[in-house]
């Protein structure tokens, strides 16, 4: 990672409709670190991280990233005929990557499905394909929404060891959850 990614907010504000989901929110994520967002369904976590990533506009506070932000959301990202293979390939192609698809397929343990169509795919093995695409490119900063849900324990395990893995590099993350997380965050935001 060349840059020192890290994320800054400063009293930002977000609406669904005409219903406030947070005011006044500031954080502060550095190269290393982990933040985890929480809080109940709809208060703003995936809006949050959508916000992040650029993909809506702000309506109040400011927003500074230094890095490149890899997005992953709720959904997969899987088209119903796609194999893993086939899904990381497109990627790759798509963002100029030369990585190692079949070393990403075994990291992410999906190395034995990876040619059956996503309609065949369980939701966990939809899920650690999605994730595959985190290692396509270096991009240091990680907006994960629920990345472990579908997931079976090992299946959680791998993920956070590879989250682990990104923040020993001076990666940034941040990502919502519900409930215990197989890893350390070095910070909370409730929401």
């Amino acid at each position: 990672m060349s840059a020192v990614p890290s994320i800054n907010i400063t009293g930002l504000g977000a609406m669904r409709g005409d219903r406030v989901l947070f005011t006044g929110v500031s954080l502060s994520v550095e190269a290393g670190q982990i933040c985890v967002l929480r809080g109940a369904n709809g208060s703003g976590k995936t809006t949050l991280l959508r916000l992040l990533a650029g993909l809506i506009p702000v309506e109040a506070g400011e927003i500074t990233v230094n890095g490149a932000v890899h997005w992953l959301g709720h959904a997969d990202g899987l088209k119903p005929h796609e194999t893993p293979r086939g899904h990381l390939k497109h990627w790759a192609s798509a963002w100029g990557s030369d990585a190692d698809i079949s070393g990403i397929l075994s990291r992410n343990g999906v190395e034995r499905a990876a040619d059956v169509s996503a309609t065949g795919l369980s939701a966990g093995q939809r899920r650690r394909t999605a994730f595959g695409r985190l290692q396509l490119t270096d991009r240091p900063i990680w907006l994960l929404d629920e990345p472990f849900s579908a997931l079976d324990a090992d299946g959680k395990d791998l993920i956070a060891k590879q989250i682990s893995d990104h923040r020993d590099a001076g990666g940034v993350t941040i990502a919502s959850a519900h409930g215990e997380l197989p890893l350390e965050a070095d910070q909370e935001l409730m929401l």
